[in-house]
């Protein structure tokens, strides 16, 4: 008899499936943390595991191991809590479950804790990617609690290998798939969520109402998409993809913000050409409510509303995929009367700062009398004789401008767009910096266009008179041969096979594309539509309700009818016996569901003398062979098939 001691043991083999789904449990939530943060779980976990492999860590040390993880999560997330704050602290959790694992109870324990983490993955990421590593995680998980039950039953010497707990889970996965797949598409999807989660502690990254000197660099080193783009008809060049985002207004002399005023105006009414853009984009999340549309858009899609310097805003945060259908088209005339208090915001300056380059506007100003068209145009030519772009550039000082436009004459498009709007105002003419995304790449397998972070970029707008605002772009204006150090370079430094890793980028992103449309965005509006065909018109009230009925039937009727047939087929030997049942049934002799299996026998031999004694001794041999402990019989098998009545 084994006792209760070597029973509750756990072996090295069942350990490291335990392990193994602790492991792949945390890789999709570790993907979604800040790098340093998932190396040092990663670090804990491995700690944990070496030194309670052989026993349980001691309890005091446990203790103080998980205040010290707890504490470095929350120094590491600026104690600011939030949904990736809370998925930090449940790794953390995870990592250092191994320190107690030593027993069967210990190790069902890890894997039922381990499961919460690709299910917490999904809160931060909802892409093919976690939904795989998910998935392995669930098989692992099954493999690991069967081997589990063969420790704790004493049959592993009998137990099934490895590759055949892998095959036999994979007909579990592959028997549900079919009620997964319906439940996904049919089950009754409601229009708003039942509850909310908590924001994010850390912000995506994405444009945001404010710049500030260097603050840019994390997002324009960051090659992830922002949003895909997809035009129906003719597209602009690539030189007039000018992404039109956050309009900044105010400066103190080192940042630029945006009034919180401006959101609430109206927006006026531009004079537009021929030239006409439609298009779909699709954004990926930011839990902002920023959207950005071609210069400019002619109206807000619903859910949406312009400001009067047109920006666009989502009446709620950008907390999940979004679609948005725009139209856009380059205005003839933008606002060419600006109210007061607008041209007053447009020329104001901090007094103090930069007196070189309010020298120089002045200057200018004298110089070229009334006319801000041929000012605009000196500086944008002096930008193009004097000046370099490169992003290897120092923090300003307390005179940035004059810093950057008289001593340094490099930089990249938040050094341009910030001075060049400075020197304007110095002179009297109203500007504004726009924030926002220029240019994109063409998708060569999708034919749609994919604007990543990395395209992030600011200009400025001067008002003219008669033609009210204007872009000027002076980072476009650097000579070709001053063009050092971009981005782009530094992404493609040493790769070779360019033309290769394109090709393999835009089917990566085509296929992520093809994921948003079929699994992120099918919402409420989209399961209406193909209810639609099936005669439900509204999905609602006493309609979901029966619907809700319909499903909950199907499943058990689905699951009861799998039980059944599972157990008819899991067992060789039974097939054999229902199949000799259905041979005598069709003599009017089929066995009652009541009915033993030697009593069936002996009612067969009354009726059927000639056939007692096979039947009856078959009908032994298997109750002996089914139910009896130690007894096994080789030849039953082919006996029963070869039998008939």
């Amino acid at each position: 008899m084994v006792t209760d001691v070597a029973r509750d043991r756990i072996d090295k083999a069942s350990r490291l499936w335990t392990l193994a789904t602790a492991g792949l449990s945390l890789m999709p939530l570790l993907l979604q943390l800040p790098g340093g943060l998932a190396l040092a779980i990663v670090t804990a976990a491995l700690l944990a595991t070496a030194v309670a492999w052989r026993k349980p860590m001691p309890a005091g040390l446990r203790l103080l191991l998980a205040l010290v993880v707890v504490a470095a999560v929350l120094w590491k997330m600026e104690f600011r809590l939030g949904r990736d704050t809370g998925c930090a602290l449940l790794a953390a959790m995870i990592a250092i479950k191994p320190s107690e694992t030593s027993t069967l109870r210990d190790a069902r324990s890890m894997v039922g804790f381990a499961l919460f983490a690709p299910f917490s993955a999904f809160l931060l990421d909802q892409g093919p990617m976690t939904m795989l590593l998910g998935l392995l995680a669930v098989l692992c998980a099954l493999v690991a609690l069967q081997r589990l039950a063969a420790v704790e039953s004493s049959s592993l010497a009998g137990s099934p290998s490895a590759a055949q707990q892998l095959l036999a889970v994979g007909k579990l996965v592959g028997i549900g798939l079919p009620l997964v797949l319906t439940v996904f598409w049919l089950f009754p999807r409601l229009g708003s969520p039942l509850w909310g989660i908590p924001g994010r502690a850390l912000g995506r990254p994405g444009l945001s109402d404010q710049m500030t000197p260097g603050g840019w660099l994390d997002m324009m080193a960051d090659d992830r998409p922002a949003m895909r783009v997809e035009f129906f008809g003719p597209a602009p060049s690539q030189q007039q993809m000018y992404w039109r985002g956050p309009v900044l207004w105010d400066f103190d002399g080192r940042s630029w913000t945006q009034p919180r005023w401006i959101r609430g105006l109206p927006a006026k009414p531009i004079d537009t050409g021929n030239t006409r853009w439609d298009y779909q984009i699709e954004f990926e999340p930011t839990d902002r409510r920023q959207l950005v549309a071609l210069d400019l858009p002619m109206s807000a899609p619903a859910g949406s509303f312009l400001s009067s310097d047109y920006g666009l805003y989502a009446a709620s945060p950008l907390s999940a995929l979004t679609r948005w259908r725009l139209q856009s088209s380059p205005p003839t005339r933008f606002q060419p009367q600006l109210e007061a208090t607008l041209r007053q915001h447009a020329l104001a300056l901090p007094a103090g700062y930069n007196p070189r380059t309010l020298a120089l506007a002045r200057q200018w100003r004298s110089e070229t009398g009334d006319d801000d068209a041929a000012l605009v145009r000196r500086a944008l030519a002096w930008v193009t004789s004097d000046f370099a772009y490169t992003l290897d550039t120092p923090l300003p000082g307390r005179d940035g401008v004059d810093e950057f436009l008289f001593d340094q004459k490099q930089g990249y498009c938040q050094h341009f767009s910030s001075s060049f709007v400075v020197l304007m105002r110095a002179a009297g003419i109203p500007s504004r910096v726009v924030t926002g995304f220029a240019g994109g790449v063409r998708n060569s397998i999708g034919g749609y266009w994919v604007v990543r972070n990395m395209d992030a970029h600011a200009w400025a707008e001067v008002w003219l008179p008669e033609r009210g605002w204007v872009r000027v772009d002076p980072t476009a204006a650097v000579a070709p041969e001053r063009i050092y150090d971009t981005l782009e370079d530094r992404l493609t430094a040493g790769s070779g096979a360019l033309g290769q890793l394109d090709r393999l980028g835009d089917f990566s992103d085509w296929m992520r594309r093809g994921w948003n449309d079929l699994v992120l965005g099918f919402n409420a509006d989209r399961q209406q539509r193909l209810l639609q065909s099936f005669g439900i018109e509204h999905l609602g009230g006493s309609r979901l309700g029966m619907l809700l009925g319909v499903f909950a039937m199907l499943a058990l009727a689905w699951m009861g009818w799998l039980l059944a047939r599972g157990e008819r087929q899991r067992d060789p030997l039974l097939r054999a016996w229902h199949r000799l049942d259905r041979r005598y049934a069709r003599l009017g002799l089929q066995r009652q569901p009541d009915e033993p299996a030697l009593r069936w026998a002996e009612r067969v031999a009354r009726e059927r003398p000639e056939a007692a004694g096979t039947l009856v001794s078959l009908s032994r041999r298997f109750a002996a062979a089914r139910y009896a402990r130690g007894v096994g019989d080789a030849a039953l098998l082919n006996d029963l098939r070869r039998h008939r009545p």
